[in-house]
């Protein structure tokens, strides 16, 4: 960060609203009546403040529908800054202002969980009917996790985040956690969720799968879980998906195996599962090899769905890899 920058960091920081408005937002996402009721203050100050705040770097914003949610950033010189700063307040036991902060941000997410399981409950019979059809999830999520294997597993994707497991589930290893759906509810149940959870370096976007708002190859791993059979065009989804995956990255896909539950188009599903050999010929069409397929059996003796954990790698090798691999052909 150049002088100027430091300066106008500095001069953001230095005002008792901002500061408490860092304080809040290095807990979570927030939108601007979020923090309106937090601060009691007017939405128009509030504004203000936050446009200093992102104006300064220590502050970014994105939109979901016709809400804006602000966060402080998380690397960066501007991090550091506001890392600094708010080291005096976090001990809030010592601060009335922090505490009573705090406690109203907790009435805030309070309120936002009752929200989302109001939603959740409304869908929850569907998920339940599909859910008793699989493997428990506790078995799926053992499969996904020997998949991905035990390394840090760098920048993280999920494509279709739904209620947000996925990020529960590896966000702890992950560098950055970021999550994509097109529905605002669902959006609202993942937020809840990861907030309940104590997770900590989520992000969560409102996108379309076909069309991610996201920047190519900026993702170690790029996670599709039970999301392709809802797509009229599955294909699509993996060549974009394809595209957000750094090289040398990991691109993996959950999903259903080939059955004849058609009742389940009921629920929305377009597709009645996918063979192994239809995701290897996505995959071989977008460049990555697909070395690892495991197969989650439905509960014996019963006539249920089979889950697909297909891990996928890039083709194309980090610069340092290529380099190496050019000095041992020279040689």
């Amino acid at each position: 960060m150049h002088l100027d920058g430091v300066l106008d960091a500095l001069r953001a920081i230095a005002e008792e609203s901002r500061v408490r408005i860092l304080a809040v937002l290095r807990h979570g996402e927030l939108t601007v009546t979020d923090l309106t009721e937090i601060l009691g203050q007017s939405q128009p100050r509030v504004s203000r403040h936050l446009r200093v705040l992102v104006e300064a770097g220590l502050v970014t914003k994105h939109r979901e529908g016709t809400w804006v949610f602000f966060r402080t950033v998380e690397i960066g010189d501007g991090a550091a800054l506001v890392g600094a700063a708010l080291e005096a307040t976090d001990d809030a036991d010592n601060d009335s202002v922090v505490a009573a902060d705090r406690a109203r941000l907790d009435v805030v997410r309070a309120r936002r969980a009752d929200a989302a399981s109001e939603y959740f409950e409304r869908i929850a019979e569907i998920w339940d009917e599909e859910r008793s059809l699989h493997a428990a999830a506790d078995t799926v999520e053992a499969a996904i996790v020997g998949a991905v294997g035990a390394e840090p597993l760098g920048r993280v994707l999920d494509v279709g985040t739904g209620t947000g497991r996925m990020l529960q589930l590896l966000a702890h290893r992950a560098e950055r956690a970021v999550g994509i759906d097109t529905s605002h509810s669902m959006l609202s149940v993942a937020r809840a969720n990861l907030e309940r959870a104590g997770v900590v370096n989520w992000e969560l976007r409102q996108g379309d799968v076909h069309s991610p708002p996201l920047d190519a190859a900026s993702f170690d791993l790029v996670v599709i879980h039970q999301v392709l059979h809802y797509l009229d065009d599955p294909a699509r989804a993996i060549t974009e998906a394809a595209r957000l995956v750094a090289p040398g990255g990991r691109l993996l896909v959950v999903d259903f195996a080939p059955h004849r539950h058609d009742f389940l188009r009921a629920a929305a599903h377009r597709r009645l599962g996918f063979t192994h050999q239809q995701l290897v010929d996505w995959f071989d069409s977008a460049g990555f090899d697909c070395p690892s397929i495991t197969d989650v059996d439905p509960p014996a003796g019963q006539d249920g769905l089979t889950v697909t954990v297909w891990l996928a790698t890039n083709r194309t090798l980090p610069v340092a890899q290529n380099a190496r691999h050019a000095q041992r052909e020279v040689a």
